[in-house]
C-alpha cells in the first residue's frame, strides 16, 4: 500500500511540483483514481449532475454526499479524500459548518472538507481549522452561487473583480486553508492569485500558472456527454467503449449465444438419473 499523501505535503509542493485532483463518486472510481497517483480525490457536489442527473448541483445534501465520500474513502488509499459540502451545510451559522464539517471527517472517513466562498465564509474556516479539520477553499465561478451568477459565467474579468479575487484568496489562505481551487478565471488573473497567496491553488479552467489541476472524472474519461466546458479535456471516449460492449451482450441475449456452456454449472449424471426417477 502506498503511503498516504498528507496536507502538509500538499502546502509544500507550491512551487515545488504541480499537484493533480480528480474527482471521484463511489468506490471503483476511487479505485483507479488512486491507482493512477493523483494527489487528491474530491467527492464533489457535481455529484449531483454527472452522477444522479440533476440540473444542477443544488439538489444534493449532506445524506447523498455523506454515502459517496465513505465509498470513495474505502477505494482511496494514497490519495487525499475530500468531502465537497454541499450547499446550505455551511451557510447558515459557523455552528452548522463546522458540525457538517466533522461529520465527513467522522462519519465518511474523509482526510479533508472544501467549502465554496471567500471573506464570507472565512468564520466557518477558521473555525474547522481550529477544530482540527483541514479546509480547501474554493474561488471563482462557485456553482452553488451560479443563480447569483447569473449563470457558470467566467469570473474575475474586470480589475475590481480581480482584486475581490485576490484578497478573498488571502483571506482563506490567512484562515488556514490548505489550498484553492480556482474556476473559470482568466489566466492571468489565475496566475497573480497563484503568486499572492502561500499555498497551492488548483484550477479548473484557470490555467497553467495554478500550482496544481482538478477535473471532473467523467470528463475526462468521456462519460457526460449533456455538456463539456472549454477547459475540459477528454482523455478518453468511455462511453463508446461501454455502449459498444452492451449492444452485444444484447446482441448475443437475444441470440442466444450468452450464456454459452462455459458461463453455467454442472451436476453429477447419477444425480440427474435420480431426479428422472421421482
Amino acid at each position: 500500500m502506498s503511503k498516504r499523501v498528507t496536507v502538509p505535503e500538499i502546502i509544500a509542493a507550491k512551487g515545488k511540483r504541480k499537484l493533480s485532483e480528480l474527482t471521484a463518486y463511489d468506490y471503483p472510481t476511487a479505485l483507479w483514481a488512486d491507482k493512477s497517483g493523483v494527489d487528491m480525490l474530491l467527492v464533489g457536489d457535481s455529484l449531483a449532475m454527472v452522477v444522479l442527473g440533476q440540473e444542477d448541483t443544488l439538489s444534493v445534501g449532506m445524506t447523498e454526499m455523506l454515502h459517496h465520500t465513505l465509498a470513495v474513502s474505502r477505494g482511496a488509499s494514497r490519495a487525499i479524500v475530500i468531502g465537497d459540502m454541499p450547499f446550505m451545510s455551511y451557510q447558515a451559522s459557523v455552528e452548522q459548518a463546522l458540525i457538517n464539517a466533522g461529520r465527513f471527517m467522522k462519519e465518511a472517513r474523509a482526510s479533508a472538507v472544501k467549502l465554496e466562498g471567500g471573506a464570507r465564509v472565512v468564520p466557518q474556516v477558521r473555525a474547522m481549522v481550529e477544530a482540527g479539520i483541514p479546509v480547501q477553499g474554493h474561488l471563482g465561478l462557485t456553482p452553488q452561487s451560479a443563480a447569483q451568477f447569473g449563470g457558470f459565467k467566467v469570473q474575475g474579468k474586470t480589475a475590481e473583480a480581480a482584486k475581490v479575487l485576490i484578497e478573498d484568496a488571502q483571506a482563506l489562505a490567512e484562515a488556514g486553508c490548505f489550498s484553492i481551487v480556482l474556476e473559470a478565471i482568466p489566466s492571468s488573473i489565475a496566475e497573480m492569485v497563484t503568486e499572492a497567496v502561500p499555498v497551492p491553488t488548483i484550477g479548473i479552467g484557470a490555467g497553467p500558472s495554478c500550482d496544481g489541476q482538478v477535473l471532473v472524472i467523467h470528463d475526462v474519461l468521456g462519460l457526460f456527454d449533456r455538456f463539456a466546458p472549454r477547459f475540459v479535456k477528454k482523455y478518453a471516449k468511455l462511453d463508446e467503449v461501454i455502449i459498444k460492449a452492451l449492444v452485444k451482450y444484447r446482441e448475443e441475449v437475444e441470440q442466444g449465444i450468452f450464456p454459452g456452456p462455459e458461463h453455467g454449472f454442472m451436476i453429477d449424471e447419477q444425480e440427474v438419473k435420480k431426479l428422472d426417477k421421482t
